[in-house]
């Protein structure tokens, strides 16, 4: 999904203000920045669980007693190492982790944007709104950074909270979530260093998630989510920013008719 959209594409360094600055950490550095970043982080959270210890306990799909501690800690290696490349990345990571966290503590059973825009129509906000009006007004705001035409903006900002949502959907299985990120981040590195960060947070933490001893959370999910769009949105021209827009919107609402089964 990240391929490039040909010589007309973008110059070097991202299409918009803000794009990734080709004098960064390099490809190498972003992903050893954003591993090691993930793994101090959850280090210090496994011993010092901020709030609350329990609220960062969940039971797995197997009854497994597993923690979140992974979420804020790919987000922290996510949004520290694509700062220097790209600022507008890292707010919608943070935006979107912060987000996922107000999710994973208040969430309840209802699933799909119809259910929790009724409820807001019917003046209840829902952790679900939250998400869908926090992330989106975030990515709309990376987007507005990463790119300078008003089409590209918006556009933009669709696939970061497309891509947030996306890999959001499928963290319903250990590892999951982390191998889509590499898969949808991989071809991101031959157009610049900025896919590097969320593929080096999703590597250091996939070895505990398929061991079934953390799991992402909305948390990690979202964060991870947003920082391979945003890779995506700084790098594609109007072209290929569309074509990744048109594909995330089939996933959302492939996964609206799944959640209304």
């Amino acid at each position: 999904m990240t391929r490039g959209v040909g010589p007309a594409g973008p110059r070097p360094g991202g299409p918009g203000r803000s794009g990734p600055r080709t004098g960064g950490l390099g490809r190498v550095g972003t992903f050893a920045v954003a591993f090691g970043a993930a793994r101090l982080a959850y280090g210090q959270l496994r011993r010092r669980p901020p709030g609350d210890p329990s609220g960062w306990e969940r039971t797995n799909h197997v009854g497994r007693p597993v923690t979140l501690l992974a979420g804020p800690a790919v987000a922290f290696g996510s949004a520290a190492a694509g700062l220097t490349a790209a600022p507008a990345a890292s707010l919608a990571v943070a935006a979107a982790a912060l987000c996922g966290r107000y999710d994973d503590l208040r969430g309840d059973h209802r699933r799909g944007f119809r259910a929790h825009l009724g409820a807001l129509r019917d003046g209840e906000v829902t952790s679900g709104a939250v998400k869908l009006l926090g992330i989106g007004a975030a990515s709309l705001a990376a987007g507005a950074l990463l790119q300078e035409k008003p089409v590209d903006k918006v556009l933009a900002g669709v696939v970061i909270a497309g891509t947030a949502h996306l890999v959001n959907l499928v963290d319903v299985r250990p590892g999951r979530a982390g191998l889509l990120v590499l898969g949808l981040a991989a071809p991101g590195l031959l157009r610049g260093s900025l896919a590097a960060a969320p593929m080096g947070a999703a590597a250091a933490l996939l070895g505990d998630d398929l061991g079934e001893l953390t799991m992402l959370g909305d948390t990690g999910a979202h964060a991870l989510g947003a920082a391979v769009g945003s890779a995506i949105a700084a790098s594609n021209g109007r072209p290929g920013l569309a074509a990744h827009a048109a594909g995330l919107v089939a996933a959302a609402l492939w996964g609206e008719r799944a959640a209304s089964v």
